[in-house]
């Protein structure tokens, strides 16, 4: 392997004098310092590495002593050989992005504002253009693009002299992508636990930044109980906790939920709601055979449309049970398995609250509700 290593170097090297600025060369790290990693070159000196370039998010430097790297050749400075990971819009001449656009070689470009069709990116004092579809991955948004920002790009077209050079951002990033989905593959499990920072939040559910790859919490997959709007519990930049439910790598989808990480009620539902039983509840729901009670979070129950009469056998409409209205309720039957718990109105108590209900409150904007009207004539009278 020593041998093989030894003539990759040399065939990639050659002499120190041919070296051209944008030359690309793979090479080993011989040392690192705080600010320098230092190269192998075969020459007199070391090669020098802006250890910056090579410094993760969390600080880390993601090189040692010993690893290979491929870096281009930047400049001679005072008999040093200079080398870097990208090319600095600040050193690329035209003869630079023209090796660099034949060797695909990544520049740093800054974003100096945006025009018809995508961006102007200075290239140094050189002027290039990005297409709005070339900037960033795919679904992200022309108006994060903050002008005046250094990003790396490619150099995809480069005519007329350097009079007509057409770059890409999101070459770039969809590479950067697949080498962190490469790495998360082998790390990330269906059951794991992750955490991750919310990027943004939709009504379906929320995008969620895992390592550098984008997972979805879905909305269902948020609580246990009823969320009517999931802004309410979710805002970009929060960090969460929560569990892997899904791993499609060819479509790359990660599905996530917060909710699995809570504990189940109807892991307790037989013994907490036994037959018979009575208990106070929300409405969370009114359906054409019944209302949906909520008892606990993730856990409701059904008043069906034959228990809903009144003792003047008066149908009690979805008029009267509203959405968020509380009651109590008895347990007919419970089948923990299913899932599904069978309630009614718990006797009397339900026909007083209904009938305070509508004693005390104006229902112009309501549709007609037989029992509501003839519980006002029984007061009027």
């Amino acid at each position: 392997m020593q041998d093989n290593f030894e003539k990759l170097f040399e065939d990639s090297l050659e002499q120190d004098r041919k070296l051209q600025p944008g030359d690309q060369i793979d090479t080993r790290v011989v040392s690192v310092s705080d600010d320098c990693i230092f190269l192998e070159t075969g020459g007199k000196s070391e090669g020098q590495l802006d250890a910056a370039e090579l410094i993760d998010e969390q600080g880390n430097l993601s090189v040692s002593p010993g690893d290979n790297i491929s870096v281009y050749f930047l400049k001679m400075d005072h008999g040093n050989q200079i080398f870097t990971t990208s090319l600095s819009g600040d050193h690329a001449g035209y003869a630079v992005l023209e090796r660099a656009y034949e060797a695909g070689i990544p520049v740093e470009g800054t974003i100096r504002r945006e025009i018809k069709g995508g961006f102007e990116v200075g290239l140094g004092d050189i002027r290039a253009f990005c297409p709005h579809s070339q900037m960033g991955l795919p679904g992200d948004s022309s108006r994060d693009v903050k002008i005046g920002s250094t990003l790396p790009f490619k150099v995809m077209e480069y005519g007329e002299e350097g009079r007509n050079i057409l770059v890409s951002n999101r070459v770039i990033r969809e590479e950067e992508h697949e080498k962190m989905k490469q790495e998360l593959q082998n790390r990330l499990k269906e059951g794991m636990e992750v955490s991750g920072i919310i990027t943004k939040v939709q009504d379906f559910g929320a995008f969620v930044d895992i390592q550098g790859i984008s997972a979805l919490l879905p909305v269902s997959q948020v609580t246990r109980g009823r969320l009517d709007d999931i802004r309410s519990e979710l805002e970009p930049g929060q960090e969460i906790t929560a569990k892997i439910i899904g791993l499609d790598w060819e479509k790359d989808r990660i599905t996530l939920s917060t909710k699995a990480l809570l504990e189940d009620p109807w892991e307790h539902a037989l013994s907490t709601y036994p037959e018979d039983s009575v208990h106070s509840g929300e409405v969370a729901r009114i359906a054409a055979f019944g209302a949906f009670v909520t008892l606990e979070p993730g856990l409701d129950g059904l008043i069906h449309i034959s228990q809903l009469e009144s003792d003047k056998k008066d149908p009690v409409s979805g008029k009267v049970l509203k959405k968020g209205m509380r009651l109590d309720v008895q347990v007919i039957s419970i089948d923990s398995e299913q899932r599904r718990i069978a309630l009614k109105p718990a006797g009397k108590r339900m026909d007083d609250f209904v009938k305070n209900a509508y004693m005390e409150e104006d229902d112009a904007e309501e549709t007609y509700n037989p029992f509501a009207a003839f519980m006002k004539n029984q007061k009027k009278k």
